[in-house]
């Protein structure tokens, strides 16, 4: 879609006349995004239930903390290895229903993964092999999402809108780990990727009830080798991308691999079993979801890098601090206001970095940001499953703690420009 014309003339008629709506929720006014934010909520709800149960089961089969390390690896492989020419594609097809393509595949693999669990045939190279299925899936369904966001909204409307779409990831997270305690503690796992496979229908229902005109950027002849240089050396040229870019690096080589523990933490150090695993992950989805509305509220306003600043200092603080509590209720708060750092920081540098991208780039710029975000969470779990492992839990999540910390004060004092963006 051309930079003239970030928003096509279909989208703008979706508006929904005489909707008075709070600034925080200004993207709902358009026909298509509420379509899209109500069939996300229902399928990030399923998708939140399965990833809170399969590290369970697998730290149920193994007792490992390495191998929990091991199945997060193996589902960013895809994203580490295709996520730049998912790019190229995505720019090339009509978002949409690429989007279709993706979900239905996801619902299928969340379905044959529970039947296998159901018929008590699952091993735990079979997760992998399942997690590395989904990753090929993801890495195009990340990059095509983000780009659908402008198609949906226009480019007023894109800041929130994104930060909206970081609200309803988190909602999922409150609902999704919540539900899939209870389900672990009751009837098994098996239920909770039966569901997972069936909540991808209402996003599904959703994308084929929109009425967008399926729009392609105009592409200039070029090989795809071409295009995918010419999205690389957009994100190396531009200084304020690339810092922002390293950001994400940092926090997802490091900050993040005490989620991966987390199983860890709620059975051997914290003593909570799975129901006080499930609301471990509604605390950091309850503190993500008042970041993203935080941001959703102020994304017009001046202050953005200081969120960002706020937010990457914030979470890999309270990455240690979890990992020396051993109070429960105190490690709810704690992994409360690390959801609030992560979804302070990444929300900000989302909405950064695609105000920054011309429209025709923009795919391939947010297929390198998903192989960044998605294909280098599995090096922090791996770290941090490796120290577990040999060494201790807690030892295992501060480790990335601190390094994430002390890189976020070295972008303080080296980067002071993303402390000014707007």
């Amino acid at each position: 879609m051309a930079d003239s014309d970030p928003a096509a003339a279909v989208v703008i008629e979706e508006k929904t006349r005489g909707l008075a709506l709070p600034k925080t929720f200004a993207a709902l006014k358009h026909r298509n995004y509420r379509l899209y934010f109500t069939g996300q909520l229902i399928s990030l709800t399923g998708m939140w239930m399965q990833n809170t149960a399969q590290p369970w089961l697998v730290y149920q089969m193994t007792g490992s903390p390495l191998y929990l390390g091991i199945v997060s690896f193996s589902s960013s492989i895809p994203a580490l290895t295709l996520s730049l020419w998912a790019g190229v594609i995505v720019d090339r097809v009509p978002k949409r229903m690429l989007l279709v393509l993706t979900q239905t595949a996801e619902a299928l693999l969340a379905i044959l993964l529970a039947l296998d669990v159901f018929l008590g045939w699952v091993q735990p190279w079979h997760i992998i092999i399942f997690a590395i299925l989904l990753g090929i899936c993801n890495t195009f369904d990340a990059p095509a999402r983000q780009a659908f966001v402008i198609e949906m909204v226009g480019r007023a409307d894109l800041t929130n809108a994104v930060a909206l779409n970081s609200a309803t990831f988190q909602m999922g997270r409150i609902m999704g780990p919540s539900a899939a305690g209870i389900f672990l503690a009751l009837v098994g796992p098996a239920w909770c990727f039966l569901l997972n496979g069936i909540s991808f229908f209402a996003v599904i229902a959703a994308l084929l009830m929109m009425k967008v005109e399926d729009k392609v950027a105009p592409q200039k002849k070029e090989s795809a080798a071409t295009q995918l240089r010419a999205g690389v050396g957009f994100i190396w040229n531009h200084q304020t991308v690339r810092t922002l870019f390293g950001m994400v690096a940092v926090s997802n080589i490091f900050a993040i691999g005490y989620s991966a523990l987390m199983p860890a933490f709620a059975r051997d150090v914290l003593e909570v079993g799975p129901t006080g695993l499930g609301f471990m992950g509604a605390a950091v989805g309850v503190g993500a979801l008042i970041g993203a509305l935080t941001v959703a509220t102020l994304g017009s306003s001046a202050h953005k890098g200081q969120i960002l600043t706020m937010g990457n200092l914030l979470l890999p603080a309270m990455v240690l601090a979890f990992a020396f509590s051993r109070s429960y209720p105190l490690s709810l708060v704690i992994l409360f206001f690390a959801g609030l750092g992560f979804m302070a920081q990444n929300t900000t540098i989302n909405t950064l970095i695609q105000t920054s991208v011309p429209d025709a780039l923009r795919g391939r710029v947010m297929g390198a940001y998903a192989m960044i975000f998605f294909g280098f969470f599995p090096f922090s779990s791996l770290i941090a499953g490796f120290i577990a492992e040999h060494s201790t839990i807690p030892l295992g999540a501060a480790f990335g703690g601190a390094v994430a910390l002390f890189f976020g004060f070295v972008w303080l004092w080296r980067a002071p420009y993303i402390r000014k963006l707007a």
